[in-house]
């Protein structure tokens, strides 16, 4: 058998000029089938030309059942006619969700865990319009001093759903070695030439500058580096490390990871969100099994830099 080119979900994003959400949601509706190679989730070029032609209006069923696939293609195919198994968009930037991710998948062939890495505001926006299952937060509300669950009941009102803890973690400052700016406080971002860099608007961290700004009643327009925006905790701290801003706001673990110095400002809570329903009850379980397992907090506590005290409560549901 000859065989035929693949496409990552990055890859079929830039082909049919839509989002990385956007394909994980077309796999998981079942209109674009794919195969897990480790845990990079491949569609075949014979596929993705069947659900072109498909959308054009060409599609003829009977050239669809004559694609011939093999291995784990076909294995995936068979969940789909049967029904068994079930696609899981898990959305999150931290790598915690991917240790979650291999725990579900190795725990319950059920389930096919995807991830997606977008931030907090944007996975709520997600689970809301039907596109992703299990999502993570870490947003700060200013006028509760809360994490979390503020947003989470006004994204997803009118919907049934459960909080629980994953972790907590420190957020703050990532400065120069030595601090020579000294820059300790929110307050000090406004001194004369300090130079910020942000983070991507609907990130946790994006939102923890927004409140800590406003209750500071800071303008973005009078620091300079406002408008610089990175879309992970790495890139942030790398700015910072190559000295082409003075500050920036992340998690502790990057900081160690890049080699720049850390100044703690806020102990956030890091919390996973599912939607109450009864197709979701066997998943809320399987997560909950999952987080208050021993080898998947061994995992965790490898990593560094989290607080695991939490991890597996329930702090917030609705009824």
């Amino acid at each position: 058998m000859s065989q035929q080119n693949s496409y990552t979900t990055e890859e079929i994003a830039k082909i049919l000029r839509i989002s990385k959400l956007t394909v994980y949601d077309l796999i998981k509706k079942g209109e674009l089938p794919a195969y897990r190679v480790g845990r990079q989730m491949r569609v075949d070029e014979s596929d993705l030309e069947a659900y072109k032609a498909k959308a054009k209006g060409e599609y003829r069923q009977a050239s669809a059942v004559s694609i011939p696939q093999t291995g784990q293609a076909q294995q995936t195919s068979r969940h789909e006619q049967t029904g068994t198994g079930r696609n899981i968009i898990i959305s999150g930037q931290d790598v915690s969700l991917d240790l979650l991710a291999g725990h579900l998948e190795k725990k319950d062939e059920a389930y096919r865990p995807l991830r997606s890495y977008v931030g907090s505001l944007n996975s709520l926006v997600a689970m809301y319009t039907g596109k992703a299952d299990i999502v993570s937060t870490h947003l700060y509300d200013g006028d509760t001093n809360e994490y979390n669950v503020p947003y989470i009941r006004r994204i997803l009102c009118g919907h049934r759903f459960v909080v629980i803890n994953m972790l907590s973690r420190w957020a703050g400052f990532y400065v120069q070695a030595g601090n020579p700016k000294q820059i300790n406080a929110w307050s000090d971002f406004t001194k004369p030439g300090i130079r910020m860099v942000n983070r991507e608007k609907g990130s946790g961290a994006r939102t923890l500058i927004e409140e800590q700004f406003r209750l500071e009643k800071i303008a973005g327009k009078d620091v300079i580096g406002y408008e610089r925006e990175e879309s992970n905790h790495l890139a942030v701290a790398g700015v910072v490390a190559r000295r082409e801003a003075d500050v920036g706001v992340g998690i502790e673990k990057a900081a160690s990871l890049v080699g720049v110095e850390f100044v703690p400002t806020v102990r956030e809570r890091y919390d996973l969100v599912l939607l109450k329903n009864k197709d979701n009850e066997p998943l809320i379980q399987a997560v909950l099994d999952v987080l208050d397992s021993r080898p998947f907090q061994k995992e965790l506590e490898a990593v560094g830099g989290y607080d695991l005290s939490q991890t597996g409560k329930i702090m917030y549901e609705t009824w």
